[in-house]
């Protein structure tokens, strides 16, 4: 039977501003990819990745006029299916809008959770869920799993307000019916079980369990986060590290390399120290700069710069005063600064 991969991705991305004025959050650049190609990587490890469907929840205006044309064309072959949602009512009204594709097994992953894990035990699954969990110091912006003696979950809590339980789900969940899960969210919109106007998976799936489902966790040790500025940067720092340089090749004249770093094949650099942490998109012209724990997106122009914990938009120019000031800026897409 047909897997289906869903995957909402239709928040106005608010904690990612300036950079989701102008393009979704799932295409910010992180280590030399978009995270939405990070987050599709993750899915390699289905036991039947070919026999698989991808379902994309995208908000409207950027969401729905950019994302089905990257897909087209990054991943021609991937079976897409797009359903835009207009008003943010939550994670579970978002799964409801997609109801006429959804048969089956099913995996729904959030659009900012990055993890590693590995999907082949699905093939074997006998429960009727799955939620990755992940303990965490505070959990209370979070949704956390409160298990019972018997090791399956009793219920989920919407950002607790105690540190009791700190098994936090990290945003993806198995369902081998999605049947199952479409009728719990029926039940829970016609309860009304809403927190700050929005429904959420948790509040579905605890309704799923008092229902007789059983439902259990599964544990990762690594859980990474695009949802912020800073999350986005750690996220480049530890993707970095895993995956590794990109610059055995690269021979530009007066340029040092402090791994791990990515540089993009078509980036010119010129008498500047890259790294340790720098991702340099394609087309970007550095020349006299210092760029350290730093994303510079395609095509960007940075001249006599020293940049720290930087996030630079597509065709941004950066202009620093060459005395090795650091600077540490957050500036979006064709954005200009002048030091």
């Amino acid at each position: 039977m047909t897997m289906k991969i869903v995957i909402p991705m239709a928040g106005w991305g608010t904690r990612m501003r300036p950079h989701t004025w102008n393009k979704p959050k799932p295409l910010v650049s992180v280590a030399g990819k978009t995270s939405l190609e990070h987050l599709l990587d993750m899915f390699k490890t289905l036991p039947d990745p070919e026999n698989t469907e991808y379902i994309f929840i995208l908000g409207p205006y950027l969401g729905e006029m950019q994302i089905p044309p990257f897909i087209k064309e990054h991943y021609p072959e991937l079976k897409a299916k797009f359903v835009v949602q207009h008003e943010m009512k939550g994670q579970s009204h978002a799964l409801s809008l997609a109801r006429e594709y959804l048969t089956g097994p099913m995996i729904m992953c959030f659009s900012d959770t990055l993890m590693e894990t590995d999907f082949s035990f699905l093939a074997d699954e006998k429960s009727d869920g799955v939620a990755w969990v992940m303990p965490v110091d505070d959990p209370r912006r979070f949704g956390v799993a409160e298990k019972s003696a018997d090791g399956w979950v009793k219920r989920f809590i919407e950002k607790p307000q105690s540190l009791d339980n700190n098994l936090v789900v990290v945003g993806c969940y198995y369902f081998k019916s999605a049947e199952q899960v479409l009728a719990a969210i029926d039940l829970q919109m016609e309860r009304g079980v809403m927190l700050k106007n929005e429904y959420f998976m948790t509040d579905a799936i605890s309704i799923m369990i008092e229902g007789g489902a059983k439902v259990r966790t599964n544990s990762i040790s690594t859980w990474l986060d695009t949802g912020t500025i800073e999350a986005t940067l750690d996220t480049n720092k530890i993707l970095l590290e895993k995956i590794g340089s990109n610059t055995a090749t690269f021979k530009q004249s007066k340029v040092e390399i402090i791994d791990p770093v990515f540089i993009h094949e078509s980036a010119e650099v010129s008498n500047s120290t890259i790294g340790p942490y720098a991702s340099i998109g394609a087309g970007c012209k550095i020349e006299n700069c210092q760029v350290t724990e730093s994303i510079i997106e395609a095509d960007c122009q940075i001249t006599d710069a020293t940049l720290n914990r930087s996030l630079i938009g597509k065709q941004a120019k950066v202009q620093g005063r060459g005395d090795g000031h650091r600077m540490q800026l957050n500036i979006g897409d064709t954005s200009s600064i002048i030091q």
